[in-house]
């Protein structure tokens, strides 16, 4: 048993100066990994590439159809952040695979974990706010429509609403969507998700781990979920330039923790993705991501490390 981490070269897609620092962090993280030991080489797979049908379980035909022949009109590339280029949609594919099969591995071994992912901006007919394909909305439907879950549950802690999610899975009854996120945070128009819990500005470490520890046991009772889908971004935190909540790194890695006790504590499996983090120094954003990953093999893996 070993703790399994979806990593690529193509999650490196190089991108304008102006959104470079928040893109830095898909190689920091696994290089930080590496020269502390937490992990090994061995940690790591290459996922596959999303196919034509699985994008179409979630996605129209129109919209695929826009991403592959790069026909999305200028208005809706614009919403999406990035320059719309072929790599950046082969990206998409790699890293929504990936979160697919995370959840298969969580299903062996309790947890596993995307070094991207988490992107929760993007609707079934369009993309925004850097998401081009919604990760964990194909990932669910996959394991649906494949038998191989039944009841999902989708714990959004990410500052910024997961709308993309709240809108693609609203008809869909086996996927529970909760969200807790900064109210006057992008986006400005939200979507309505099964849970959503909106938070003050300036929220802080202890308001906001008591509601977290209110509400995350009760909706696992009730709802009783076969997995978990956990976005677990770090821009929660203070000094993050697109967040208004002010979450210590301290904080943050308190959140992840009782997040992952309460999967293993269910015997619930739990694929774990990154979300956002734009605090203005990278090492901070890298590190309080790196957390999530030493947390998830010290929980679920240290007895079997030697």
């Amino acid at each position: 048993m070993m703790l399994k981490i979806a990593y690529s070269d193509i999650f490196r897609y190089s991108v304008p100066e102006k959104h470079r620092f928040p893109m830095q962090k898909y190689t920091m993280i696994p290089e930080r990994l590496l020269a502390e030991g937490t992990i090994n080489s061995g940690n790591f797979f290459a996922p596959a590439r999303l196919s034509e049908d699985e994008i179409l379980t979630t996605h129209t035909p129109e919209y695929w159809y826009q991403l592959k022949t790069q026909t999305l009109p200028r208005k809706e590339a614009r919403a999406i952040g990035f320059e719309m280029t072929p790599e950046l949609v082969e990206r998409g594919r790699y890293i929504a695979h990936a979160t697919y099969e995370c959840a298969l591995y969580a299903q062996q071994y309790g947890v596993a974990m995307n070094v991207a992912g988490g992107t929760h901006h993007a609707f079934a007919d369009h993309g925004e706010g850097f998401c081009v394909f919604n990760d964990v909305c194909i990932a669910s439907n996959l394991l649906l429509n494949r038998g191989q879950a039944q009841r999902i549950l989708i714990v959004d802690l990410d500052v910024h609403q997961g709308n993309g999610n709240a809108s693609i899975m609203a008809n869909e009854p086996r996927v529970f969507v909760f969200s807790m996120h900064g109210a006057k945070n992008y986006p400005f128009r939200k979507q309505v998700s099964d849970l959503d819990i909106e938070l003050d500005n300036d929220t802080g470490d202890v308001e906001y781990l008591q509601i977290l520890e209110d509400t995350l046991p009760r909706l696992i009772h009730e709802f009783g979920p076969d997995m978990i889908f956990y976005q677990s971004a770090v821009d929660v935190l203070a000094t993050d330039k697109l967040g208004k909540l002010s979450l210590t790194i301290e904080g943050c890695k308190a959140r992840d923790e009782y997040v992952l006790q309460q999967a293993k504590a269910g015997n619930i499996p739990v694929a774990i993705v990154m979300g956002g983090g734009y605090s203005e120094d990278i090492e901070e954003v890298v590190e309080a991501h790196c957390n999530t990953f030493r947390l998830a093999q010290q929980l679920f893996f240290a007895e079997s490390v030697d």
